[in-house]
């Protein structure tokens, strides 16, 4: 359990997300640690604390006031060469920390031994102010909020009429009820769905044979196909298998983290709907999700997939029939998605990969949204009040002039099948990529979205609008010209 507090972080966030915003970690550590004791759970929750976390004393008023673990990010980022310039969103982080810039990456100085000397140095710390108090392990330390002495800083006129004493509140724990975590939990692992479904594919993973798999899904069932993508991954590499190994049909109402870290070969498929960070991590498998058949709500009017969805994806494709969340695509850097709406804060941090909404958008969609692309269907002519355009562009869709080229490109054909690396030349080939997405969505989850759409292709596809991040877009130029110059002087050589 983390109880985050109000301090600390790079900076990098709007004013209104670092002033007046939050409360001390102080109180609510103080608050969940008494609760714990008082109900006896404390000894079966690790309680870990975070916010603002520079040094040793800092650790053990944290432990005092009831914390056993202790998130520490920007001091020991610092330690790595952060420079606070608070540009972590607009990639153009001087020291190379945040940043996908090649050259200003080469500026980056951090060793991991700076980091690890940053910790022997609180760790010390914490040793000499245990020290001084008579202590000789950390776990004497936790919940012990008589060591405290507040009386000087209390004295200050600042603080004059504050009442402290339910922070430092210590209480009564019945005989036997521990005061800190001490007590390992049973998570029952063995019974997992992941457990199930690596045994039935067995096949694929030791022969590379196809599998088909039928299976109902609980709420419970949490980071499916997690633990099956990391028997792939121990076998084969994050090449994986080859498409369509291994195909799992699942339905119901999926746990957080669906698909997660699903690898290269694996598919999931859902009749039903799934919780927050659907394809966390996505490495390459493809994720289908569709309300059953006999649904009588529109796909295309209802959520089917909960927020935060494809934090931090690599690679791979989903189509979701029906709305996502809020945070969808968060740091996406390389997976390929549509989806048929999306709440606020959509492609937020987006570094890679492409993102197809065949319907409505919340706001500030594009925040920090430095690579990859995003096609948005804008019926309603609105969407750039709800777009952060910061960092990004938007530019119209339009027919191909080059019609054999594009041909080319597709490989003669609409539905890519795979076959396609619809990635390549991000800066052109826009309606053709379009539809070919648009045309794999209506195959995988028979959206009828999707087949209005490109039933009245000709006049939908001028309703569509590309968000390009600038920097991008200068980058991709740049490389095709190097490419270009490196192609001429082989050709003349």
């Amino acid at each position: 359990m983390t109880i985050s507090g109000y301090d600390g972080g790079t900076g990098a966030s709007p004013l209104t997300s670092i002033k007046h915003a939050g409360s001390p970690w102080e109180i609510g550590l103080a608050e969940t640690h008494q609760t714990l004791v008082l109900n006896r759970l404390r000894g079966r929750i690790a309680v870990q604390v975070d916010g603002g976390f520079r040094t040793g004393r800092d650790v053990v008023i944290g432990a005092l006031l009831g914390a056993d673990e202790f998130g520490f990010a920007t001091a020991p980022l610092i330690a790595a060469g952060c420079i606070m310039m608070r540009k972590c969103h607009l990639n153009t982080c001087p020291v190379g920390v945040a940043t996908q810039d090649p050259e200003l990456r080469k500026r980056f100085t951090g060793q991991p031994e700076h980091v690890i000397n940053f910790f022997f140095f609180v760790a010390e710390e914490v040793r000499e102010i245990m020290a001084s108090l008579g202590l000789r392990r950390f776990a004497d330390l936790i919940g012990h909020t008589e060591l405290l002495d507040a009386r000087q800083a209390i004295g200050h006129w600042k603080a004059q009429g504050l009442d402290f004493s339910r922070v430092f509140h210590k209480p009564e724990a019945a005989p036997g009820v521990a005061t800190h975590n001490c007590e390992a939990q049973e998570h029952h692992l063995e019974n997992i769905l992941d457990k199930k479904l690596i045994e039935l594919a067995r096949p694929a993973l030791e022969h590379k044979k196809p599998v088909q798999i039928k299976l109902p899904v609980r709420n419970v069932d949490r980071t499916v196909g997690a633990m099956l993508s990391g028997e792939v991954a121990k076998r084969y590499g994050h090449g994986g298998l080859a498409e369509d190994t291994i195909a799992i049909h699942l339905a119901g109402t999926a746990g957080q983290s669906f698909g997660a870290f699903l690898a290269k070969g694996v598919i999931l498929e859902l009749t039903g709907e799934a919780n927050d960070y659907v394809g966390k991590g996505l490495s390459g498998g493809r994720i289908v999700i569709m309300p059953p058949a006999q649904s009588r709500l529109v796909a295309e009017d209802n959520i089917i997939i909960g927020n935060t969805v494809l934090y931090g994806a690599i690679a791979g494709e989903c189509y979701f029939r029906g709305v996502a969340g809020e945070r969808f695509a968060v740091r996406n850097s390389g997976a390929t998605a549509v989806v048929e709406g999306v709440g606020d804060h959509g492609c937020e941090y987006m570094t890679g990969g492409i993102v197809v909404v065949i319907g409505q958008t919340g706001r500030n969609f594009a925040a920090g949204m430095s690579g990859g692309i995003a096609y948005v269907l804008d019926e309603a002519g609105d969407f750039e009040r709800r777009c952060n355009l910061a960092m990004v562009e938007l530019e119209p869709i339009s027919a191909e002039e080059n019609a054999p080229e594009a041909q080319e490109w597709s490989g003669g054909e609409l539905e890519g099948h795979g076959l396609v690396d619809i990635s390549s030349d991000m800066t052109r080939h826009d309606g053709i990529r379009l539809r070919m997405l648009i045309e794999n969505h209506r195959r995988y989850t028979n959206s009828a979205r999707a087949h209005d759409i490109l039933l009245h292709w000709e006049y939908y596809m001028t309703k569509f609008v590309k968000v390009m991040p600038v920097d991008y877009r200068r980058a991709l130029e740049a490389m095709e010209k190097a490419q270009a110059t490196e192609t001429l002087l082989v050709g003349s050589a």
